[in-house]
C-alpha cells in the first residue's frame, strides 16, 4: 500500500511501482468515486469528511482483502483505526514530502476538499504535521520523495521492498 499527504506522488509512483513488480494498481480514491458515483470534492460538499472518511474505510478494508498488488490510499485514509489496524502485516510505503514540495506540486487546488479555505498553505502546513506522526507509526517503508523523480521514487520503494524480503 501506498500512503502520503497531497503531493506526496501517490497517484504517479503508484502505477509505476505496480509495473515494476509485475502486479496490478488499484487506487482507493477510484473506488471511491465510483461506489459513490460522484467526485469526492461533491461528496465532502454534500455528506461532510465523516461520511466520507467511513465510505474511504469501508473501501480500503475490501481493497486490502481482494486486491493483490499496489494500493495507493488518500492522504487521510490512515487515519481511521479500523485501517491502521488492517494495514498491520502489509507492506506500507509512506511517500514523504516537504512542506515546499508539496505545495508546489498540489497547486493548493480547490479540487482537494481539505486544502479549500482560507489560508491553504497554513491548512497544508497542519495537514502535514498532524499526519506524519501516523504516517510513520502505519509506514514498514518510508521514502523522501522531494527532489526525486517518480522513477528514483519507485527504484528506492523496490529496493527498500527487496530488503524487507531478507528479513
Amino acid at each position: 500500500m501506498i500512503a502520503g499527504p497531497p503531493g506526496s506522488g501517490k497517484s504517479t509512483v503508484g502505477p509505476l511501482l505496480a509495473q515494476r513488480l509485475g502486479v496490478p494498481f488499484r487506487d482507493s480514491d477510484d473506488d471511491i468515486v465510483a461506489r459513490a458515483g460522484r467526485p469526492i470534492a461533491e461528496i465532502f460538499a454534500d455528506n461532510g469528511e465523516p461520511a466520507f472518511r467511513a465510505l474511504e474505510e469501508e473501501v480500503i478494508a475490501e481493497a486490502l482483502a481482494e486486491h493483490d498488488g499496489v494500493l495507493s490510499v488518500g492522504g487521510g485514509a490512515v487515519l481511521a483505526e479500523g485501517t491502521q489496524k488492517r494495514l498491520v502485516g502489509h507492506p506500507v510505503v509512506f511517500l514523504n514530502v516537504g512542506f515546499a514540495a508539496g505545495v508546489q506540486r498540489v497547486g493548493l487546488s480547490t479540487a482537494r476538499p481539505l486544502l479549500a479555505g482560507v489560508n491553504p498553505r497554513a491548512t497544508y502546513r497542519s495537514l502535514l504535521e498532524a499526519r506524519l506522526p501516523v504516517y510513520r507509526a502505519v509506514a514498514t517503508i518510508e521514502v523522501a520523495t522531494d527532489d526525486r523523480t517518480p522513477a528514483e521514487i519507485v527504484d528506492a520503494i523496490a529496493r527498500e521492498l527487496a530488503l524487507e524480503e531478507t528479513q
